[in-house]
């Protein structure tokens, strides 16, 4: 067995490597601890592997990205959403029959509960639609309280992708007091969330195919990415064993955050803002060249890529078909594209490899779509609903799976006595 050394304060510890599929090595640390009485110390967790999974790879160094196996630019072109759901959460695309049945639940378990109607209406009319998705989805668990037993978990994964896409579509009424529209049997589940969301009463609405399709590739590109914060997060509440419902939840809240999902939402409000100062894109690029200002451009660069997020290079293509289609005349786009353009061939962004990323064109795409900006980090965690789902199954599953306990270098006071309060 191969193992790494490590020599801490004159003595020598060997702890064995762990290798991926893909090549990838680790230091399984487990036992750092008890043989040393250290810890390895990671802020961040950049360089600290939580687990073992064998749901998503990334070669960021390649702009690699495969679900199980499949590269994302085949399953964008050649897969639907709901075939990407049942890819990450069972391991292996469906066969037709595979397909016809879990398609068949997820639409029959669309409906959620009539009484879930009065938290909408608890909801003040400010609330974001982030806001009420993450306690909708965790009150779930009020309603299926078997939501944590084994052999309920098939139902309970159906129920919460199908019902996922009905409370996201009712924050959106919500926020702009408008009636709530039921889902249609009839309805594919992209054309489903979309009649939702933009049917009114008395109005045949039949969601556009140019629609039907972006929004299918948007889910499938956001469909998962391996351990983030917001995947993280599940596992991390998972491990305490709480229930599926609950630990989703945890998930979309640290979705939420302008850092994780709410980046896409960040690129159109710098887009605007450029827009209204002239549309002066090269004044904005010299900013985030300064090493003394402290703007940054969003959308370009990301954690894990240090080459072209290949989700951009598909997105890219994707927005020119769809706001051409749509007859959208965007002025954000060209300026979005000018960004691109200067980024691609300037030594600052070459040299520090800050290429455009998913945030970048997505955001576009979705303002095309009619979809708000308030709506977008809803829109992303619709879509990576099936691989936090993978992922929190995954943990359940792993035989050596425990509660996740990170540990701490304590910089605080050493012991103190505490004084007659006179004396403070």
């Amino acid at each position: 067995m191969s193992t790494a050394k490590l020599i801490l304060e004159g003595n020598e510890y060997e702890f064995p490597l762990v290798r991926g599929s893909e090549g990838e090595v680790g230091i399984d640390t487990v036992a750092l601890r008890k043989h040393t009485n250290a810890i390895s110390l990671d802020p961040g967790y950049g360089s600290t592997g939580s687990c073992l999974s064998g749901i998503t790879f990334i070669d960021g160094e390649k702009g690699i990205l495969r679900y199980r196996g499949y590269d994302i630019e085949k399953l964008a072109t050649e897969s639907s959403f709901v075939e990407v759901c049942y890819l990450l959460i069972y391991g292996e695309l469906p066969t037709q029959e595979e397909l016809l049945s879990f398609s068949d639940r997820l639409t029959r378990h669309t409906l959620i509960h009539e009484d879930m109607k009065k938290f909408f209406e608890g909801f003040p009319a400010t609330a974001h639609p982030m806001a009420m998705l993450s306690a909708m989805v965790s009150s779930l668990s009020a309603y299926y309280p078997g939501a944590g037993i084994d052999e309920d978990l098939d139902l309970n994964i159906v129920r919460l992708l199908a019902k996922v896409k009905t409370v996201a579509a009712f924050s959106y009424k919500k926020s702009i007091g408008q009636p709530f529209i039921y889902p249609r049997n009839k309805y594919s589940y992209c054309a489903n969330f979309l009649h939702m969301m933009f049917a009114v009463p008395a109005e045949d609405y039949v969601p556009p195919k140019v629609l039907i399709d972006a929004l299918n590739l948007l889910l499938v590109l956001h469909a998962d990415h391996e351990q983030n914060c917001s995947t993280s997060t599940v596992r991390m509440v998972g491990s305490s064993q709480t229930n599926l419902y609950a630990s989703i939840s945890a998930g979309i809240s640290a979705l939420w955050g302008p850092l994780h999902g709410g980046a896409n939402q960040k690129v159109i409000e710098q887009l605007k803002m450029i827009r209204e100062d002239g549309s002066n894109f090269r004044k904005y690029v010299d900013l985030a060249k300064d090493k003394s200002s402290p703007f940054r451009l969003m959308g370009f660069g990301h954690r894990v890529y240090k080459n072209f997020d290949p989700r951009a290079r598909i997105l890219k293509k994707t927005a020119d078909e769809v706001l051409d289609q749509l007859g959208v005349d965007d002025p954000l786009l060209d300026i979005a594209k000018q960004l691109e353009e200067v980024a691609l061939v300037d030594d600052y962004f070459v040299s520090r490899k800050l290429y455009p990323n998913v945030d970048f064109y997505s955001g576009i795409i979705y303002r095309a779509m009619g979809i708000p900006t308030n709506m977008f980090t809803v829109m992303f965690a619709l879509g990576r609903m099936p691989g936090w789902i993978a992922h929190w199954k995954e943990m359940r599953e792993e035989p050596r799976g425990r509660i996740n306990r990170p540990r701490q270098i304590y910089t605080g006071p050493t012991q103190r006595e505490i004084k007659p309060l006179e004396e403070r």
